[in-house]
């Protein structure tokens, strides 16, 4: 029998790993800011624009979850 990580577990694994993304990222626009600052600043926009794009992918992706777990439960409760 597989034991599966509690969510709490999975959490922490995630954050870990954004914190790491995250601070990767930081690393490289500053080290091309070094380099060419508007560059930099082109390159930081549309990494932002990435980062904005996956945040709502997931939060609609967890709002789907959610709502296939009321249908299984029987439907909208009020």
């Amino acid at each position: 029998m597989k034991k599966e990580p509690a969510e709490r577990e999975a959490r922490t694994g995630n954050s870990d790993l954004l914190l790491l993304e995250v601070l990767f990222v930081l690393v490289a626009v500053a080290g091309l800011a070094l380099w060419n600052i508007p560059a930099a600043l082109v390159v930081a926009g549309v990494l932002g624009v990435l980062a904005c794009e996956r945040a709502m992918a997931r939060a609609d992706r967890r709002a789907a979850e959610g709502q296939r777990g009321r249908e299984a439960a029987g439907g909208e409760r009020t």
